[in-house]
């Protein structure tokens, strides 16, 4: 599956990649994440070509 380089992004700054494997090594489980959730939402009103010119931060993942 190809993966947004964005969603990528965020995916990884928000999850471990022991959560990863763990807890959302599927597409549903993604979604379904509160936080990721509130990014797909956001992201989909953005066009196809859209380039987050901002850095996602180790930091915004939780502890």
């Amino acid at each position: 599956m190809e993966l947004h380089k964005i969603c990528h992004q965020a995916i990884h700054a928000l999850l471990s990649e022991a959560e990863l494997a763990r807890d959302f090594s599927t597409v549903d489980a993604l979604r379904a994440h509160p936080a990721l959730a509130r990014f797909i939402a956001w992201v989909k009103k953005r066009p196809a070509h859209y380039q987050d010119r901002s850095r996602w931060s180790r930091a915004r993942r939780r502890p």
